[in-house]
């Protein structure tokens, strides 16, 4: 496990490298590219690079790092990938139940298959463990509409979404961030009193939201436009949000300010 630069994370594990494009997110992978300067080193196979690999060596990492972290998993390709064996994820999942100082990070373009494994008695018991939560990249609002219903069908103590890159303006629906109420959820009966984000454990929800304009070689460009009203969506559902790079005047900042204040927040996870 190696310290990370990416802002939401302490540190990043890469039991498992190596992935393929899905989505217009792809286009500009950095992982790809790190992966391609490595080739031949490092792990990563001189042919291809970027071919899924386990690192099994890299496994046990997390249970020799004391100090409680927050941590990227698979920062380096696609923990639910095709090629990765239910093996392989068993074995990963269950370092992180043995790992309860950690909070450890999926974030995954791939949703569908992590409900696939919901089926495997294998891997069942690992969904829901309390420090293991699971994201989707939301590049754009069609990949919005397609991965969050999904996601929100898996068990996870924090269920979230990392908009970058952001690739146009996005609206997430009403229930994806709150409650709405009604005797399903033990609300009464009304059906249209709706509640803050933090109310109902037991409505399916986004606990967080991630946002950044995309960066590196031939970037393409996010509207500020676009940051502020995903970020005003978060607001009025008290749902936690995290900008983590925006250009501003032709130049990549991190952590930026956004109307004189920088948003580097993160959800509150009851224990």
């Amino acid at each position: 496990m190696a310290k990370t630069k990416i802002e939401w994370a302490t540190h990043s594990w890469n039991p498992v490298t190596g992935c393929t494009p899905v989505s217009e997110g792809c286009q500009n992978c950095y992982a790809q590219r790190i992966a391609n300067r490595l080739r031949g080193r490092c792990g990563y196979p001189a042919d291809d690079p970027f071919r899924v690999t386990l690192h099994p060596e890299r496994l046990g990492e997390p249970l020799r790092w004391r100090k409680p972290s927050r941590v990227f998993v698979c920062s380096m390709g696609d923990l639910f990938h095709p090629d990765v064996q239910p093996i392989w994820l068993s074995m990963i999942f269950n370092v992180i139940r043995e790992c309860p100082q950690h909070t450890f990070m999926v974030l995954t373009k791939r949703p569908e298959i992590a409900l696939e494994h919901l089926g495997n008695a294998m891997l069942q018991p690992y969904f829901g463990l309390p420090n293991l939560w699971i994201g989707v990249t939301a590049e754009n609002q069609q990949r919005a509409d397609e991965r969050i219903p999904i996601l929100l069908q898996i068990p996870a103590a924090v269920r979230f979404i990392s908009v970058e890159p952001m690739l146009g303006p996005i609206r997430l629906q009403r229930d994806w961030l709150m409650c709405p109420g009604g005797a399903e959820y033990g609300h009464g009966m009304s059906l249209t009193r709706v509640h803050a984000g933090g109310c109902c454990d037991r409505h399916p929800r986004i606990h967080w939201v991630i946002c950044g304009s995309e960066s590196g070689p031939n970037h393409r460009k996010t509207k500020i436009e676009w940051i502020r009203d995903l970020r005003e969506q978060c607001i009025s559902a008290n749902v936690p949000f995290f900008l983590k790079q925006m250009e501003i005047n032709g130049r990549m900042v991190k952590m930026p300010e956004l109307d004189g204040k920088i948003w580097a927040q993160f959800p509150e996870v009851k224990p």
